[in-house]
C-alpha cells in the first residue's frame, strides 16, 4: 500500500503540469489568504487577475533569463495597464490607441517566442484592467493597475525562486516528452513492416508525417530549453548529461524516420522471409525501451534494460544470414538494402541500452547548439520588419485582431458599458491566427462557458460565502491550468467558474452570470467574423510556398550527407541546423494540411492530391535519413568521385522542383539525371558507394512522384 502511494505521488511530481499548477496553487492560495486575512476582500478579483496574467506569461527559462523576462513583463503590464486606466475615460482616444497597440504587441511576436508569449499575455492583462477597471468606483487611478501588477510580480517571484530551486527539471521533463513523441513514432514505423498484403502503407505514411510533427515540436522545446541553460559555456554535470540524451534522440529520430527501401517491394519481396516480422517487433521493443527512458526521467529513477531486445537483435541478424544462404536469395541490391536496415535498427537498440554517458565531442562545433533568439536589438527588429507584408500570417492576424477588439470595443458601448469587457476577452482568446484553430476554440469557449455557469449557479446554491468558496476559487484556478494546454474546454469551464465566485466575493455572483454568456456568444462571434473577412488565411493559399520550402530543405539536407561521404561521419552545426530545417519544414506542411481541414469546403486545395504529397514527401525525406545515418568516408577516389557528382545531380533536381512550386511552373521529371545513375552504380566496386547511388535513385524516382502530384495540383 506505501510503495503504491509512494509510486502515485512520484508519478504526479513526474507530470508535466505539476510544477505550473503547484506554483498557481501557492500564489492564488497566498493571494487569497492575505485579502481576507487583512480585510481586503474587494481586492481578491484584480490581485488574482495578475496572479494569472503572470502564470500565461511564464516561459520555462533558467532563473537567470526567467529574472529579465519577469522584468520585461512587469514593464510590458505596467505600461499597458496605467495606458488603459487612463484611457479609460476617454472613449475615442480608447478606441484609436486599443487596435494600435494590439497590432504593436502581436507583430513584436515575430521576434522570437518568449516575446510572443509575453506579448500576449500583456494584451490578457489590458482587458483584465479594463475589466476591473469597469468594476470598481474607488481608490485613485493607480489603484487597480497596482493590485494587478502586485499579483504578477507576486507570482513572478515564486517563479523565480521555483527555477533557482529546480533548474533542471523542466528540461528534465521535456526529455521525458520527447522519448514519448520518439516511441510513438517508433509504434507507427512499426506497422510499416507488416509483411501482408492489402496494406494502405500512402495512409500509415500520412499517419507517421502526423506523428514525425509532433516529435519535431519536442525536439525544438527540449532544444530551447538546452540553448537557455548553456549559453556559450561549455556544459557540465546534469546539464551535460541532458545535453548528450538531447544528441542520442535526435540521432534515432534519424534513424526511426529513415526509409531503406519501398516498404511495398520490401513485403513483396520478403514475403516468405520472417526478416519483416522480427524488424516490427524490434521496432515495437525499443518504443517500450523509449517509454521506459521517459518514465525513468519523470520519475528520477534508473532505466530498467531489456533482455528482450538483445535478443530480438541477434535472432534478426541470423534470419538476415539465412536469407543470404537460401538457394534462390533476393537481388544484390535489395539484399544491400536490407542489410543496411538491420544495421539501422541494431545501432538503435544499442544507443538505446547503453547506460552509460559519453564525453561530449571536444569540437565546439558538435556540441554546441544554434541559438534562434535575436542577438541584439536590430536582429529584433530585422525579424519584425521581415513580418510588415500581407504575406505574413502574423501581420495578417495583427491586422484581424486589431480591427476584431475595435469592433468589439463599438459593440460593447452599443449593448451594455458595464460587464461588456467579456466581450474583448472572449474575442481575443478565440481568435486564433488560423481558421480551423478559431473554429475549434470558437465551440471549446462556448461550450466551457455554458458548462462553468451551470456549474457556477450550482456552487452558489449548495456552498455558503466564505472559506468553502475560497477554497474553490484556487482550486478551479488550478484546474484552468493544468487543463488549458491539452482540453480547452474544462479549462474554460474552471476559468468561468473562478470568476463567478470571484465577483460572488465583491458583489453578486449571480449579476455576473447572463452577461458573462451573452458577452461570450457576442465576443465568438465577432472572432468568427473577423476571421472570415478580415483577410482570411486560407491555408491553401500558403502550400506552394510551404512545398517549395520542404523540397528546397530536403536539398540542403542530402547536400550535407553528400559532404561527409566525401570526408567522413560528424554530427557538426551546419549537419545538425540542415537535418533540423527538413524536418521542421515536413512538419510544417503537417500543420498546414491539418489546419487546412478544418477549412470551409470550397478553401479546400486538391485535398486528396496534398494527402498523398504529404505521403510522398515524407517518405523522401525518409530516403534522405537512410542516407544520413549511413554516413561513412568513402576510401576508393573513384567511388567517392561517383557519389559527389551523384550526389550533386541529385540535389540540383530537388532545387529545380523547389523553384517550380515557388514560382507556378511545370515542374520536369528527373528521367535523364536517374540514366546518368544508373551506370554509375554499375561500375563501382564499393559497397559503400552502391548503397548511396541506390539510395539516390530511389530519390530521383520519388522526387519525380512529387513532381506529378505538385503537377496534378498546380497544372500548368
Amino acid at each position: 500500500m506505501l510503495n503504491s502511494l509512494t509510486l502515485r505521488w512520484r508519478r504526479l511530481r513526474g507530470s508535466d503540469r505539476y510544477a505550473e499548477c503547484l506554483r498557481v496553487l501557492l500564489a492564488l492560495g497566498g493571494a487569497v489568504a492575505w485579502c481576507f486575512g487583512t480585510g481586503r476582500a474587494e481586492e481578491v478579483v484584480s490581485i488574482l487577475l495578475g496572479v494569472i496574467a503572470c502564470a500565461l506569461a511564464e516561459t520555462e527559462d533558467h532563473w537567470r533569463n526567467r529574472l529579465t523576462t519577469l522584468l520585461l513583463t512587469l514593464t510590458c503590464f505596467a505600461i499597458s495597464a496605467f495606458a488603459v486606466q487612463w484611457l479609460f475615460p476617454y472613449p475615442l482616444l480608447f478606441a484609436v490607441g486599443l487596435p494600435l497597440s494590439t497590432f504593436a504587441l502581436v507583430m513584436l511576436g515575430a521576434a522570437s517566442e518568449r516575446y510572443a508569449t509575453v506579448a500576449g499575455a500583456t494584451l490578457l492583462l489590458a482587458v483584465y484592467t479594463m475589466i476591473c477597471a469597469d468594476q470598481a468606483r474607488i481608490g485613485p487611478w493607480w489603484y487597480q493597475p497596482s493590485l494587478l501588477l502586485t499579483g504578477a510580480a507576486w507570482y513572478g517571484v515564486l517563479s523565480l525562486l521555483w527555477s533557482l530551486l529546480a533548474p533542471q527539471q523542466a528540461v528534465r521533463l521535456s526529455l521525458a516528452r520527447l522519448f514519448d513523441a520518439l516511441a510513438d513514432y517508433l509504434e507507427g514505423k512499426a506497422a510499416l513492416f507488416t509483411p501482408v498484403h492489402g496494406v494502405d502503407r500512402e495512409a500509415m505514411q500520412w499517419s507517421l508525417a502526423m506523428q514525425n510533427e509532433r516529435v519535431v515540436e519536442a525536439m525544438n522545446d527540449t532544444r530551447l530549453m538546452l540553448v537557455d541553460r548553456i549559453g556559450a559555456r561549455r556544459p557540465r554535470g546534469q546539464t551535460a548529461e541532458r545535453l548528450q540524451l538531447y544528441f542520442l534522440a535526435q540521432d534515432i529520430h534519424e534513424r526511426i524516420s529513415s526509409a531503406h527501401y519501398p516498404y511495398d517491394a520490401l513485403a513483396e519481396s520478403l514475403f516468405h522471409s520472417d526478416v519483416l516480422f522480427r524488424c516490427e517487433h524490434l521496432l515495437r521493443l525499443e518504443a517500450g525501451t523509449c517509454r521506459r527512458r521517459a518514465d525513468a526521467m519523470r520519475l528520477r529513477t534508473h532505466p530498467r534494460t531489456n533482455a528482450d531486445s538483445e535478443a530480438s537483435v541477434r535472432d534478426l541478424q541470423d534470419a538476415l544470414i539465412a536469407l543470404r544462404e537460401q538457394a534462390h536469395p533476393p537481388a544484390a541490391h535489395l539484399l544491400r538494402s536490407v542489410d543496411a536496415l538491420v544495421r539501422n535498427l541494431t545501432a538503435i537498440q544499442q544507443r538505446l541500452a547503453n547506460d552509460t554517458f559519453e564525453e561530449l565531442p571536444t569540437n565546439k562545433r558538435e556540441r554546441v547548439l544554434q541559438d534562434p533568439a535575436p542577438q541584439s536589438l536590430g536582429d529584433a527588429w530585422d525579424r519584425i520588419r521581415m513580418q510588415l507584408t500581407p504575406r505574413s500570417f502574423r501581420f495578417r492576424h495583427a491586422i484581424r485582431l486589431a480591427l476584431a477588439l475595435l469592433v468589439g470595443y463599438a459593440v460593447l458601448h452599443a449593448v451594455h458599458p458595464k460587464h461588456g469587457y467579456w466581450i474583448l476577452l472572449t474575442t481575443l482568446l478565440v481568435c486564433q491566427p488560423s481558421y480551423g484553430a478559431t473554429r475549434l476554440r470558437l465551440a471549446q469557449r462556448v461550450a466551457g462557458t455554458v458548462a462553468g455557469l451551470v456549474l457556477g449557479w450550482a456552487t452558489l446554491q449548495l456552498v455558503p460565502f466564505g472559506p468553502w468558496q475560497m477554497l474553490l476559487i484556487v482550486i478551479s484556478g488550478v484546474t484552468f491550468f493544468a487543463a488549458r494546454l491539452r482540453r480547452y474546454t474544462t479549462a474554460t469551464t474552471a476559468i468561468t467558474l473562478f470568476v463567478v465566485l470571484c465577483f460572488n466575493q465583491v458583489g453578486s455572483g449571480y449579476d455576473a452570470m447572463l452577461p458573462r454568456l451573452l458577452d461570450t456568444l457576442i465576443g465568438t462571434a465577432i472572432a468568427a467574423l473577423a476571421m472570415r473577412w478580415v483577410l482570411p488565411d486560407w491555408q491553401g493559399r500558403r502550400f506552394d510556398d510551404v512545398l517549395a520550402d520542404m523540397v528546397r530543405t530536403d536539398a540542403r539536407y542530402l547536400e550535407q550527407i553528400i559532404r561527409q561521404y566525401a570526408s567522413s561521419r560528424r554530427d557538426d552545426l551546419d549537419y545538425r541546423i540542415a537535418r533540423r530545417d527538413a524536418h521542421n519544414a515536413s512538419a510544417a506542411l503537417s500543420a498546414v494540411l491539418a489546419n487546412m481541414l478544418r477549412e470551409p469546403g470550397q478553401h479546400q486545395r486538391g485535398t486528396e492530391t496534398l494527402l498523398r504529397f504529404l505521403s510522398a514527401a515524407h517518405l523522401l525525406l525518409g530516403q534522405l535519413s537512410a542516407l544520413g545515418v549511413n554516413r561513412a568516408a568513402i576510401a576508393s577516389p573513384a567511388a567517392s568521385e561517383a557519389v559527389t557528382k551523384a550526389g550533386k545531380t541529385t540535389v540540383d533536381a530537388l532545387a529545380q522542383l523547389g523553384d517550380a512550386l515557388a514560382n507556378g511552373l511545370t515542374a520536369q521529371d528527373s528521367t535523364d539525371d536517374t540514366a546518368l545513375l544508373e551506370p554509375l552504380a554499375a561500375h563501382i566496386d564499393d559497397e559503400t558507394a552502391r548503397f548511396v547511388l541506390g539510395q539516390l535513385m530511389q530519390v530521383l524516382v520519388q522526387r519525380d512522384r512529387l513532381a506529378e502530384l505538385a503537377n496534378t495540383l498546380n497544372p500548368a
